[in-house]
């Protein structure tokens, strides 16, 4: 059989084996052209192509283009060229293929091309290999170095233990391990020990930060028994003891909230010691700072004021400790630090690591590790469950824990938090006040009553506005909240030789003023700053509600404030607020920002206050900087609000809490007359006497800067409670209405059409959410339906607060109404036309804060603009 094949191909030929048959022999005979003679040194010399033959025939079949060879039978015979058949469309002859490779150069170049890059794959490779053995060769070096190193160290630390001082030290500490690995497992009941114990102790000491020692006016005859009675020590074995001799179980009431959190963290983390750190830590710092709020504000800590700490103003907090509290802060860390030992060396002597069994590792290797994992669960899930169901319900009617509490002595006094902490204990309180509900639904209320009180209330704005001749809009209004601003010599028991505010006194005689009864004592800053802007009062909320501006405000979608008039008429840019300390105190920040004020100046805005002039040694920026930031605003209207009036709130920082001395030069010291004063409380009323006196000089000299400009300025200015400094006075509750009262005062510059205006009626007694009613009346001014509502209420009613005082002290915490004689009025004694107003107040209020906004779209707060 023949074995024929081309020299010549385009690509390499493959080859493919046929059955294995016996070879006879063959010879190459000429092809169709007689022209080209292959032969087989051809085929070696030319191409370096070999003709591979064995006993077998092959079949050269190339992978693109060759000689097509059909497969024969063995012979002897001579084969006959005529059964080769060499198709046009599959095969081209070896000469024909010959002949295109020398006519195409592309085809002639391919294969060269395909070598090249063979040649550099191969290349690539042989590198890659080399590489390969220099790094495995490098590992093997390094290998045996640190082989040979771990040697050298392997055989250094047996010579070094085969010492026998070594040995000895190895079997003392074999010993220790087996006996450390066989330490006891404390007991569930000394852990019930423990948790009882703990839990009473922190009860105890959260109710302890509550009283203070009473002081007994000279010449008072007292005898032991009282003193002891009234001692701290007595109030709190009265806390305790009232279980048996009341049956007012009020100490188990505070021990089972506390209990409640300690199992939730025992149950969540499984871990018994670290759970107790935890919780004594926690509850150990609750109860100091609780009792320095009480000491500086006159208040126990509240929900609300966790936002000071989510806020980052925890810094800012502690600079308000006073020094003669510094001693003993420091001792309560060293013993919070003790505590903190005494836990981790408890947690690392005790064998048991889990206080319920589980192996998450393993969880369905064995029945145990089942049931283990499910009760790790279920404890967890329903310790938490069980707390927070009791913590909501507490202030929910008909509810269970609701009912407990009260089944077992507790009787809710939440419009006051200090006395409700005193009587009930702070834990009970401050968990009362975590489930808030702002006002409850007034009877009636509905979008048809609230369009009735809309027309109602708009025609009395016709009437109102026939005699009014100008626009709030066409006046710069600065309301200005002076902290803790009051007359100190209107407190009973204090006395000056000289005059702390001889200038403001003064001027109250000349232009509309009056007293403002506050809401708080030693602290509420933001309700009255909260009532002022808006308009409403917190008489109406309920009990449960104490500081809107972190309860209430941060939750609302655009709550109404008076600033709003402006905006209405100027569009953004026509308020603007200025705070001479940190953004986020009280929520400023984001509660002005949906108040719509323009811009916030504070300590730490994009944009800071650019003056902050401190008083010799005082932490806070004084008046007359505050006062200069407001001169640069309305100075600068004309490029900044293209000459628009605007409303400006100032809220100063001058005379906050504490008064360490802060003033060289002190004459109030000298001039103090007071009696029955302990030094602490000299030392500070002297300090706030003279903070005051300098507040006084700084508000002439601003009043006198406004009367320059000539642009129209009215100002309301009000203090927005008595600083937290007059025990004596705070101990006599017949004294409670007097530390209620604030001074305030409209004034008008020059420049304004209300100039020397000095409203006489109904002024003298007042409170912080008449003010912008009262400015309106002040200068003549048109109001909107609801500045006529709060026009019409302040006539029957002129002055409203959540305090209420009574002889003997607070009654049930129904709201206090004020004549403008400043004597109380009884609700029951109340004209017809008072109710009828309080009425639609409270339906006003409820609209705006919880209800659904019924007269949002009635122009009810919308002044006319002619």
């Amino acid at each position: 059989m023949p074995y024929i094949q081309s020299a010549v191909h385009a690509f390499e030929p493959s080859y493919v084996r046929h059955s294995k048959q016996s070879f006879i022999g063959g010879t190459y005979r000429i092809l169709a052209d007689e022209s080209m003679i292959d032969t087989p040194s051809c085929f070696d010399v030319r191409h370096r192509a070999e003709l591979y033959t064995h006993k077998a025939p092959l079949h050269a079949e190339p992978a693109h283009r060759s000689i097509y060879i059909p497969e024969t039978e063995t012979s002897v015979a001579p084969c006959d060229t005529d059964i080769l058949a060499i198709t046009d469309e599959q095969h081209i002859s070896s000469f024909a293929a010959e002949a295109q490779v020398n006519g195409n150069h592309a085809l002639q170049a391919m294969p060269r091309t395909l070598q090249t890059v063979r040649t550099a794959l191969t290349t690539a490779g042989h590198s890659l290999k080399r590489t390969g053995y220099a790094i495995a060769s490098a590992t093997r070096t390094t290998a045996c170095t640190a082989c040979a190193a771990a040697t050298t160290v392997r055989n250094a630390w047996h010579t070094f233990t085969s010492f026998k001082a070594i040995q000895l030290i190895i079997k003392f500490f074999r010993g220790a391990q087996a006996l450390w690995k066989k330490r006891m497992k404390f007991s569930y009941a000394f852990y019930t020990a423990i948790f009882f114990l703990l839990t009473s102790f922190e009860v105890l000491f959260i109710q302890w930060g509550m009283y203070s020692k009473p002081h007994y006016a000279k010449g008072t005859h007292v005898s032991q028994a009282t003193k002891i009675l009234n001692s701290v020590a007595g109030q709190l074995t009265k806390f305790v003891s009232q279980m048996w001799l009341e049956q007012k179980y009020l100490f188990l009431i505070n021990f089972v909230a506390l209990a409640l959190i300690y199992l939730a963290l025992i149950c969540i983390c499984n871990r018994f010691w670290i759970a107790t750190a935890t919780f004594g830590s926690v509850m150990s710092i609750y109860a100091v700072a609780n009792m320095l709020k009480v000491q500086l504000r006159g208040e126990p800590i509240i929900p609300a004021d966790l936002s000071f700490l989510s806020g980052g103003d925890t810094g800012n907090i502690v600079s308000f400790i006073p020094k003669d509290s510094e001693a003993f802060i420091s001792s309560a860390v060293t013993t919070l630090l003790w505590f903190l030992v005494v836990c981790f060396i408890c947690f690392v002597l005790d064998g048991r690591r889990k206080f319920i069994y589980c192996s998450w590792t393993h969880p369905f290797t064995s029945i145990k590790n089942i049931l283990g994992n499910l009760t790790r669960i279920i404890a967890a899930v329903l310790s938490v469950a069980i707390f927070f169901s009791f913590t909501w319900n507490l202030s929910t009617p008909n509810s269970w824990s609701y009912k407990w509490i009260r089944d077992m002595g507790y009787k809710a006094e939440l419009w006051n938090p200090t006395d409700d902490a005193q009587a009930n204990g702070p834990a009970i309180s401050f968990l009362n006040l975590t489930h808030v509900k702002a006002m409850d639904e007034p009877n009636g209320y509905s979008k048809e009553t609230m369009q009735k009180l809309a027309q109602r209330y708009n025609k009395e704005t016709v009437l109102i506005n026939k005699n009014r001749a100008n626009n709030l809009t066409d006046n710069n209004v600065v309301m200005i909240l002076s902290e803790s601003l009051s007359d100190p010599t209107r407190v009973p028991g204090i006395a000056y030789d000289i005059d702390p505010m001889p200038y403001i006194r003064s001027l109250k005689n000349t232009t509309t003023s009056g007293l403002m009864l506050s809401p708080g004592y030693g602290g509420g800053t933001a309700n009255i700053e909260y009532q002022a802007l808006t308009g409403l009062n917190l008489a109406n909320f309920n009990s449960s509600l104490t500081v809107p501006y972190q309860q209430l405000v941060p939750t609302q979608k655009s709550p109404y404030s008076f600033n709003q008039i402006w905006n209405q008429k100027y569009g953004s840019n026509g308020s603007t607020a200025v705070h001479p300390y940190y953004s986020s105190m009280y929520l400023r920040n984001t509660n002005y920002n949906k108040f719509k004020f323009s811009y916030f100046y504070t300590l730490d805005s994009k944009k800071p206050i650019w003056h902050q002039h401190h008083i010799d040694k005082s932490p806070d920026v004084d008046d007359a900087s505050t006062y200069q930031c407001i001169l640069d605003l309305l100075n600068k209207q004309d490029t900044t609000n293209n000459g628009n009036p605007q409303f400006l709130q100032l809220v100063t920082m001058q005379n906050h809490l504490p008064y360490n001395d802060w003033y060289d030069n002190n004459e109030f010291k000298d001039a103090d007359v007071s009696e029955n004063l302990g030094y602490w409380d000299r030392y500070s009323i002297d300090t706030y006497a003279k903070g005051v006196n300098y507040t006084d000089k700084s508000t002439l000299a601003f009043l006198e800067s406004l009367n320059k400009l000539d642009k129209p300025v009215t100002v309301i200015f009000y203090g927005d409670h008595l600083p937290g400094i007059y025990d004596n006075a705070s101990k006599d509750k017949n004294n409670a209405l007097t530390l209620h009262e604030t001074d305030y005062f409209i004034w008008s510059n020059n420049a304004s059409k209300s100039r020397g205006i000095k409203i006489d009626h109904a002024t003298s007694y007042t409170s912080s959410n008449y003010f912008m009613a009262m400015a309106a009346e002040h200068m003549n001014a048109k109001v909107s339906p609801y500045l006529a509502l709060l026009t019409k209420l302040r006539e029957n009613v002129p002055a409203i607060s959540r305090i209420v005082v009574q002889k003997g002290g607070r009654s049930k915490g129904n709201a206090t109404y004020l004549d403008s004689n400043g004597d109380e009025i009884e609700k029951q004694k109340l004209s017809k036309t008072a109710k009828q107003l309080l009425k639609d107040y409270e339906l006003v209020q409820y609209d705006q804060t919880s209800g659904k906004g019924y007269l949002q779209n009635t122009k009810f707060t919308q002044v006319p603009s002619k």
